[in-house]
């Protein structure tokens, strides 16, 4: 692996760790997981957060390894640190989940990464803080309608369908029906179930 990585580093004049990721991206897409695996592990233990990110998932999901979420997390840190979003939006939401006893500061440095990767553009932490701000233990309605209307604009038809909730409810904005019905109509437009069950 190391000599194909090598090869294309010398045909495209990049990175090994990039030619180690590329090669794991193309064999998990020809259905060679172990293979794309041991290409992540190689180039994330060089330190490329790419890869890092790669091997996180392969553990999450149990592609080419076994399953195992500390370990995912372990990779998603380690990217999250080098400042990759979808990372810090993959390792904010396990340390919400599984951290112990839900302590103040994992739930801080959580909310932060995902902040981070919200504003990086990532749909899915806007989505989630969304809904996270909305029905916290403390709730803070409009920064929750803020993050929704911003995953609802990158296409998140489930994030629309809240935007259209907080309309009728009147929650983080002046109550709308008028304006929660056109929310509903293009969240049930995009296929969204919950949204067509509301307009009927």
């Amino acid at each position: 692996l190391e000599e194909a990585a090598f090869q294309l580093q010398q045909i495209f004049r990049i990175d090994i760790s990039i030619a180690l990721n590329i090669l794991g991206i193309e064999s998990m897409r020809a259905g060679h997981c172990r293979i794309g695996y041991t290409c992540f592990k190689l180039a994330a233990d060089r330190g490329y957060s790419k890869a890092q990110f790669n091997v996180g998932l392969c553990y999450e999901h149990g592609r080419g390894t076994e399953k195992d979420l500390e370990k995912a997390a372990f990779y998603y840190c380690h990217a999250a640190s080098s400042c990759h979003p979808m990372a810090q939006y993959r390792y904010g939401r396990y340390l919400l989940q599984h951290s112990p006893g839900q302590h103040w500061h994992s739930q801080h440095r959580a909310l932060t990464l995902l902040e981070r990767a919200a504003m990086a553009g990532i749909t899915e932490a806007q989505a989630y803080l969304g809904v996270l701000y909305m029905r916290g233990l403390q709730p803070q309605e409009k920064k929750g309608l803020e993050y929704l209307l911003q995953a609802a604009n990158h296409g998140d038809a489930q994030s629309r369908y809240h935007v259209g909730v907080c309309y009728e409810q009147g929650l983080g904005v002046q109550q709308n029906l008028a304006e929660a019905l056109r929310q509903y109509r293009e969240a049930a437009a995009a296929g969204n179930r919950h949204a067509q069950e509301r307009l009927r």
